[in-house]
């Protein structure tokens, strides 16, 4: 197979998803008004009218981003809750790790800094984010905390500031990933930042007695 076609001539069905995946680094890379049509088809490796084969615009492309490529992702969340047998710390533990494995460890993790940069200049795509991410990903750790306060195993006297403090760190520890400048280690552990983070949520910092 000549080189020219190694490059061109793939199914037709992965050509939407690897435009997204383009687009999505290049805006958080270049911003989403730096960034050009021309540059998504390069990056995704496509003719240059590719891309309006199937999108309209680079504003349906940053839409479609959130909604195909971030909204399924809580999908594994809901099974994690249907599913786990558990304490509820460990199924804060087990929605954490998973957290991290499908947005921190991958192209996703690009997401929270993308909104911030263009959240305001696009509304409609910011109420999609918030409402059919962040909301339906809030109730899930709401349902944790509820669980584990009906279960005796949480005191929590803000349930809504407890959920915004347990996203916190991971949430920064995304941005980090795609900033110049980076007040975390170069090279995150994963295991180990969510081990201090869940430490730290379920133990806090005072030493009980026994640690004496």
């Amino acid at each position: 197979m000549p080189p020219l076609c190694k490059r061109w001539c793939r199914r037709k069905e992965a050509r939407p998803q690897e435009i997204l995946e383009a687009a999505l680094a290049l805006f958080v890379e270049k911003g989403f008004a730096a960034t050009k049509m021309a540059d998504i088809a390069k990056a995704a490796g496509v003719t240059n009218g590719t891309p309006y084969i199937y999108f309209a615009s680079k504003e349906e492309i940053f839409k479609t981003v959130v909604r195909e490529l971030l909204i399924p992702q809580l999908a594994r969340g809901q099974d994690l809750l249907t599913t786990f047998q558990g304490s509820s710390a460990d199924l804060l533990r087990a929605m954490l790790s998973t957290w991290w494995q499908t947005m921190g460890e991958s192209q996703l993790s690009a997401m929270p800094k993308l909104m911030i940069a263009e959240g305001k200049n696009f509304p409609e795509v910011a109420k999609i984010y918030q409402e059919e991410f962040v909301d339906p990903g809030n109730t899930m750790l709401r349902h944790i905390l509820q669980r584990g306060i009906a279960s005796g195993e949480f005191r929590i006297h803000d349930i809504d500031y407890a959920i915004e403090v347990i996203c916190a760190p991971i949430i920064v520890a995304m941005l980090m990933r795609h900033s110049l400048i980076n007040c975390l280690p170069d090279v995150i552990d994963p295991e180990r930042f969510l081990h201090t983070t869940l430490d730290l949520l379920l133990n806090g910092l005072m030493a009980s007695p026994k640690d004496h």
